[in-house]
């Protein structure tokens, strides 16, 4: 161990990729040094003796300038294979750019050795990406190539950019990052829109009449949520958060949804009351605020060129800063407060297309009024009627609500759902035998009866495990999802969450 400590400190330079061009130019490097960049052409202008082109490796937003200045008596045949969309490697000398729009540019001469290098040819004539402008239709029919125009790479820089910040704002609070399954048997919400899943065909050894049909020998599906692995986590490492993929077979059409999706989960032992909604929210609202930094560079990209340019002229993109720049607390209602607010818009006249009904779920129309006209930004609406929401969420003292919310923001709707879960397992097992989760009270009476020391809890539910948490030292929790591409899509000002990930999958359309 302390051979390889030392070989990493004294030959650094060993263990090192050469320097991508946003290390380059963040370097602070001397002028007149010799540099060597990689990457694709994304624009090429050539005159007689000197040709200039854009060089991005994908990791800045406007890449880097080079400057071939062409010699006498040289072949012009490596000049006609730099071409828009062709991967090179071009070493010369990084200099002060003289023009606007570039604080540096990369001066080479044509005929030094190495000084071009093209790494894969394109052809520019069916080379899909060209330099104009793409609908986005277009460009999903190209999904294999999106990536290399400027908003898509903004777009995924946005989401690295944000996946280390909420990192690094779990890590100051003592959270432990966990792995937990894509694979389950159990469907955390109760919707039935999980995908099922299954071997491709059965095993030409197997023997049917012994060789269960099901590979795991119950059903197994998709996971639409990792919120109750995560629970029983928590009780072992008390704070435990995952950004990892969720999949639902839902078939909505809207620019909300997508079939395969990334959710950031955590949960968490209370810290206050054992019924504080009000703690749950407060840390939502910190770790949005931290991870978010409004005047990032790809944040900026993403809104100016919203609108055919005139995306930071914009009311939204101000309602968005704003909700970062002021220091107020964002804005707390009761699903009840909601409603009343709604109702008295919808006597107004306000031609909502459902009426906002007590015990009804709010719909996209009533979430975006709310976060849109009413408040003008983020608003926690808080406990929901009880019929609305999910057996695992604690039943409030009124017997009708539960402690719950739904973080609304402009434009994207719904962004965040948590609660209080709940800890106390007669409640539990009681709602859990209301959505037949568990079998009927007498069963459970006598399984209650018969655990004795070192007898296993066996029902024959799948969920007998998330309610025996509550007996072997469960402590009162809460915790929250966090729809990731919707964080992306408000952020940045993106309209539709299938521009929110690399390769959208939704009903109908899987192109990769």
């Amino acid at each position: 161990m302390f051979r390889r400590l030392y070989s990493t400190a004294a030959h650094p330079a060993r263990f090192q990729l050469p320097q991508t061009i946003r290390q380059l130019l963040s370097s602070n490097g001397q002028e007149n040094t010799t540099a060597s960049v990689t990457g694709w052409i994304k624009s090429i202008r050539k005159q007689k003796n000197i040709t200039f082109a854009v060089v991005s490796d994908g990791t800045t937003a406007e890449g880097l300038q080079a400057v071939v200045l062409k010699k006498q008596g040289t072949s012009p045949e490596l000049l006609k294979r730099l071409t828009n969309g062709a991967a090179v490697r071009l070493t010369g000398n990084l200099i002060k750019s003289p023009g606007s729009g570039q604080d540096w540019e990369l001066v080479i001469q044509e005929g030094d050795t190495n000084a071009i290098e093209v790494l894969g040819d394109c052809d520019v004539d069916t080379y899909p990406i060209q330099k104009k402008t793409l609908s986005t239709e277009y460009l999903r029919d190209n999904a294999y190539l999106r990536a290399r125009t400027g908003q898509i790479a903004a777009m995924l820089r946005l989401r690295d950019h944000i996946f280390h910040n909420l990192s690094r704002s779990f890590e100051s609070q003592g959270f432990t990052y966990t792995h937990t399954p894509i694979i389950t048997g159990n469907d955390c919400e109760g919707a039935g829109e999980a995908f099922r899943i299954a071997p491709l065909q059965p095993n030409a050894d197997a023997n049917p009449n012994t060789t269960p049909l099901e590979f795991f020998s119950r059903p197994a599906y998709l996971t639409v949520s990792h919120q109750l692995h995560l629970e029983s986590l928590t009780t072992a490492l008390s704070r435990v958060y995952t950004l990892s993929p969720c999949f639902r077979a839902e078939r909505s059409m809207t620019g909300r949804h997508l079939a395969e999706f990334w959710m950031l989960e955590a949960e968490w032992n209370l810290a206050t009351r054992f019924d504080s909604i009000e703690e749950i929210c407060v840390f939502v609202e910190g770790v949005i605020r931290r991870s978010i930094d409004p005047n990032s560079d790809d944040i900026i990209k993403l809104w100016e060129e919203k609108d055919g340019g005139k995306g930071l002229e914009s009311e939204d993109y101000k309602t968005f800063r704003a909700a970062f720049d002021s220091e107020k607390p964002w804005k707390r209602m009761t699903y009840t407060e909601a409603i009343e607010l709604l109702h008295a818009e919808y006597a107004q006249g306000h031609k909502f297309e459902f009426k906002p009904v007590w015990g009804e779920s709010l719909s996209s129309e009533h979430e975006r009024w709310l976060a849109e006209v009413h408040v003008g930004g983020p608003v926690f609406v808080t406990n929901y009627p009880i019929g609305l929401k999910p057996f695992y969420m604690r039943v409030n003292e009124d017997g009708k609500t539960v402690a719950c919310f739904d973080l609304l923001v402009p434009r994207a709707g719904e962004l965040v759902g948590g609660s209080v879960r709940e800890e106390r397992w007669d409640v539990l097992t009681t709602r859990m035998r209301e959505f037949a989760l568990l079998p009927s009270s007498e069963g459970a009476e006598q399984q209650s009866e018969g655990a004795v020391e070192g007898e296993r809890s066996t029902s024959g539910s799948t969920y007998q495990w998330y309610a025996d948490l509550r007996r072997y030292g469960g402590a009162p929790h809460g915790g929250f999802g966090l729809g990731f591409e919707r964080l992306v899509s408000w952020v940045g000002g993106i309209d539709n969450v299938r521009e929110c990930i690399g390769m959208p999958r939704w009903t109908g359309r899987m192109i990769m």
